[in-house]
């Protein structure tokens, strides 16, 4: 299964037009680089006050998430990666942003290592690139995943939609879903055959002032 093609549609489908024509205001703006011009300043003043805030991941955390972010969207043929659309910063903000979703995910990646150590010796992103995707399908598909890896069901599910939210909310995830948004055009006018059908024409002036 495609998983890009798959999320892809999942996310045409669910995801706000809000959301992602605010991902679409500025072609510079990155998850923690804000185009501020547009908001109120109570708004303005929490974004400083959080992108201030000291890291809550340490390094070994976000070499974690950006492993498992680039698995769950990795790089293809028409589009790049979770890491190079900046996914890892966009959770490190969400996770300050919005304080529950810190215990989960911390959480989630310390289980990540203690299963990674159980089963190879090492953790995570220490692994080669097929046993961490072995570990990943360990968890990844809720209905065949076994009862004694629940902890990490409920992680990777977490994961797979802060990654997804971050991707597609992103200027790369934008292109690779093809929104254009608004595009100015030409306009015609009203075809001739309509315009007849109703009995109705341009006049001269109409057609030399407005088309």
């Amino acid at each position: 299964m495609d998983r890009r093609k798959s999320i892809k549609a999942l996310i045409l489908g669910t995801v706000s037009a809000t959301v992602v024509l605010d991902a679409c205001k500025s072609e510079k703006t990155t998850v923690t680089e804000y185009n501020l011009d547009d908001r109120m300043q109570e708004e303005k003043d929490y974004l400083v006050k959080v992108n201030a805030e000291p890291k809550f991941f340490d390094e070994h955390e976000m070499a974690t998430i950006t492993v498992l972010g680039d698995i769950i969207m990795p790089k293809d043929a028409t589009s790049g990666s979770a890491s190079e659309a900046k996914v890892p910063e966009f959770i490190e903000f969400i996770v300050k942003d919005m304080p529950e979703h810190q215990v989960p995910v911390r959480g989630g990646l310390r289980w990540l290592d203690l299963h990674s150590f159980n089963k190879h010796g090492k953790s995570f992103v220490s692994c080669t690139h097929e046993q961490q995707i072995g570990i990943v399908d360990e968890i990844a598909y809720p209905k065949k995943a076994k009862p004694e890896v629940a902890q990490g069901v409920s992680f990777f599910n977490k994961m797979r939609d802060l990654v997804t939210t971050g991707f597609y909310t992103s200027e790369i995830g934008v292109k690779d879903l093809g929104y254009m948004g608004n595009v100015p055009n030409q306009w015609q006018g009203v075809p001739d055959d309509v315009l007849k059908q109703y009995g109705l024409a341009y006049t001269e002036k109409e057609l030399k002032e407005c088309i």
